[in-house]
């Protein structure tokens, strides 16, 4: 598996992240939902250069022109409900891509809300045999539901490739999906930031908090 780390570059993706993380911006969600979609965006235009490219002719009113375009059929995926802007900007990029939905909660096992699970509910997806399949999830925790939404996926069929795209994740979560997936050539994961910690609710620290609740309110 390869691993693409943007703070590590500089990129103006680096500002979108700064003001997902700045209590100073958290009031305006409208904000944080653009700033996920701006991520995703850019972070589809550079995973863009890895996909397959041939030469075909255009037709225009005035004769043919030659270009370079994708031969790739992809398949963009997310999880709800935080997923959904982030989605969005992938799917700004890849227009014609077809779409994959999953469902996938957190619950805490325990009272004291330190033992955390994940549980799928929902799949909507076309077939994936031999595509290019993006699952765009803005957090990368623990890389549980990363992981569960994959293998969901795979009930759909199987990808040529895969990539694994993310605003923020924390070291764990990418030592978990590397591990996971160790076996898997094709695979990318794709990082807007790589934070050190988790804390003991399996939350990214210094992370931003509940991106879900960021994006759509809180929930009940």
């Amino acid at each position: 598996m390869k691993i693409i780390n943007f703070a590590d570059s500089k990129t103006v993706i680096n500002q979108y992240v700064a003001e997902l993380r700045d209590v100073n911006v958290h009031n305006d969600r409208a904000r944080f939902r653009h700033n996920l979609q701006r991520i995703g965006q850019l972070m589809a235009f550079e995973l863009s250069k890895t996909l397959n490219y041939s030469e075909k002719d255009i037709t225009t009113p005035l004769g043919i022109a030659k270009a370079n375009t994708h031969d790739d059929k992809i398949v963009l995926a997310t999880i709800f409900r935080a997923g959904l802007p982030f989605h969005a900007g992938f799917l700004d990029i890849f227009d014609k891509a077809g779409n994959a939905f999953v469902s996938a909660y957190r619950y805490y096992k325990d009272k004291e809300g330190v033992d955390v699970g994940i549980k799928i509910e929902y799949i909507a997806s076309p077939v994936l045999d031999g595509k290019t399949l993006i699952i765009a999830d803005p957090m990368l925790a623990t890389g549980g539901s990363m992981e569960l939404g994959y293998e969901a996926f795979l009930t759909k069929g199987t990808p040529e490739t895969v990539h694994l795209c993310c605003a923020i994740a924390s070291k764990k979560g990418v030592e978990y999906v590397k591990k996971a997936f160790r076996d898997k050539p094709n695979f990318y994961l794709w990082c807007a930031a790589i934070d050190p910690d988790l804390n003991e609710h399996s939350y990214i620290v210094p992370g931003l908090g509940d991106a879900g609740d960021l994006a759509y309110g809180e929930k009940v």
